[in-house]
This record gives C-alpha cells, sequence and structure tokens, in this order.
C-alpha cells in the first residue's frame, strides 16, 4: 500500500433543492518522499479534493489512508498552506510558529519551541521579522510565515492549497526555491501533495503531475511522472527538452478532458493531437 491511498472517493455538495456532484470515484496513490501536483480548470473540485485528502472535509463515500491510517478529521502529523496565509493578526510571526509548535510538541518546553521557529523562519529568510505582526509584513512574508509554521511542525505529509497564486512572480519564484530547499532537507519523509494551476511550478516541483477532469463528477486522470533530475531552475525548464516534453504531455491530456466533454470522439489519433494543439490557448488560462 502507498503512503497515501485515495480509493473510489466522491463528494457532492446540496444547496436548496439542488445537488451539485463534485468529485466522483477519484484514485490516487502517492508513495512516501514524493511531490505530487494536482492540476486542472477552475472549478473542477481540486480545492475540496484537497480538503478531503487533509480530513477538513468529509467525502461522502470512499476511503482516503496516511501511512495506513484511515482519514478521520485533520491527521496529526499533516500540514496545510492555504492561498490566503492564516495566520492570526494579533501575534508575531515568531508566536504564529511557536503556537503550531507547541500543538505538534506539546511535552517541548517553551525555550525549545520557541528555537524551532526561530531556526524555520531563518530558514525562510525571515531572521530580521520575528517580532513583526502579519500587519506589517508583505503578502509574500506572510506566505514565507505560513511555509515556515507548516514545517517547524516536522509533518509526515504536507497539502499546498494554491499556496503562491496571489503572489508576484518574483515573490512566487523565491518561495518556490525556499520549498525546493526545505523539501531537500527533510528528506524522504517530507511527502507533498499541491494543488496549482501553474504547470511551470508543477513542473519545478513535482516528481508527479496528476490531471483532474472538468467538473462536474470530476475524476482524476493517469498521473504523469517528472524525471528531470532535482534541483530544478526556471531557466532549465524553459530549455530543457524533457521538461517541454513533459510540459506538452500534460497540457494535451488536460486538452483531451476539454475535448471530450465537448465533441464526439474525432476519428485518429492525430485528430486528437490536432484538437490538444488548438485547445491549448484555453488550457493556459485555466492551468
Amino acid at each position: 500500500m502507498a503512503f497515501v491511498e485515495v480509493r473510489n472517493v466522491s463528494k457532492s455538495f446540496v444547496s436548496g433543492t439542488k445537488t451539485r456532484e463534485v468529485l466522483n470515484g477519484v484514485h490516487l496513490s502517492v508513495e512516501e518522499g514524493e511531490f505530487v501536483s494536482i492540476v486542472g480548470s477552475t472549478g473542477a473540485g481540486k480545492t475540496t479534493l484537497l480538503g478531503i485528502l487533509s480530513g477538513l472535509l468529509p467525502a461522502d463515500s470512499g476511503s482516503v489512508t496516511v501511512g495506513g491510517e484511515s482519514v478521520r478529521g485533520i491527521h496529526p502529523h499533516a500540514a496545510v498552506v492555504f492561498q490566503n496565509y492564516s495566520l492570526l493578526p494579533w501575534f508575531s510571526a515568531l508566536e504564529n510558529v511557536r503556537l503550531a509548535v507547541q500543538a505538534a510538541f506539546p511535552d517541548w518546553t517553551r525555550p525549545r519551541q520557541v528555537d524551532q521557529a526561530k531556526r524555520y523562519l531563518e530558514t525562510v529568510g525571515l531572521g530580521g521579522a520575528l517580532q513583526k505582526r502579519p500587519g506589517q509584513l508583505s503578502g509574500g512574508m506572510r506566505q514565507r510565515v505560513a511555509i515556515a509554521r507548516a514545517f517547524a511542525t516536522e509533518p509526515r505529509i504536507l497539502f499546498l492549497d494554491e499556496s503562491f497564486s496571489a503572489l508576484d512572480a518574483l515573490t512566487r519564484a523565491t518561495l518556490q526555491q525556499v520549498l525546493v530547499k526545505l523539501c531537500s532537507e527533510a528528506g524522504k519523509s517530507a511527502t507533498a501533495i499541491m494543488i496549482t494551476n501553474n504547470l511551470d511550478e508543477a513542473l519545478l516541483l513535482s516528481d508527479q503531475i496528476v490531471p483532474m477532469t472538468r467538473g462536474p463528477r470530476a475524476k482524476l486522470g493517469t498521473p504523469i511522472p517528472v524525471k528531470i533530475p532535482k534541483p530544478r531552475t526556471d531557466v532549465q525548464l524553459v530549455h530543457d527538452p524533457l521538461a517541454v516534453r513533459t510540459r506538452a504531455e500534460v497540457v494535451e491530456r488536460l486538452a483531451e478532458f476539454v475535448h471530450t466533454r465537448q465533441q464526439p470522439k474525432p476519428e485518429s489519433r492525430g485528430a486528437a493531437r490536432h484538437e490538444a494543439v488548438t485547445r491549448e490557448t484555453v488550457i493556459e488560462e485555466q492551468v
């Protein structure tokens, strides 16, 4: 059994007399130490799936196991990095991280908790902003605090929900490299599942990219391995032939999902490939 096993998960939401089936029969396997990105069109249900995997949402049916244990509520050894930072505004950056460390390691002394929090804040480049509150920090700095908070708890699994999508391009690139460094330092124990609409980000970080079909009743497609040696850089991904081929494969898979929902299946694979190319602009706007 893989470290994370998702079997036949479905989820619907009811509003008045209407029921919207968001996920239907989702399967996923993630090995320990893997970094997996889930990509798909906006509104497909990616965040809903991440909520189920992390224990923030219950599934209507199916099963999710992490480390052989069924996920029922928030996993005690999991950390989530959201898009909106989720920091306590009346506490300093140091105290925001220390409180998470305290929850993860209640038997530690306060000085040890402070040292752990300080170490990870320094790792993400915030050694000079330990006592600043979130309102005194930029968006990129607040997300650094959120990343430090997640890794300071030494999680067995990390969930990232479009964690860099609200940041400018330069800040996003910087934090991506911070994440690469932290995952590398955490070693094999660092298993991560990321939701993203940015293919370049997925290529930079992932061991596998999993495309999601369009909703409603979304499913996950066959994982696409990213065999580019790590560590990777943005410049490398622009010129590396394997990166270009992998990106094209993901785009084509997503384009096929769009195509199969809108038109009859083409008569030949060549026609499908042509349709995928013509749809690439649409996918670029979604991913």
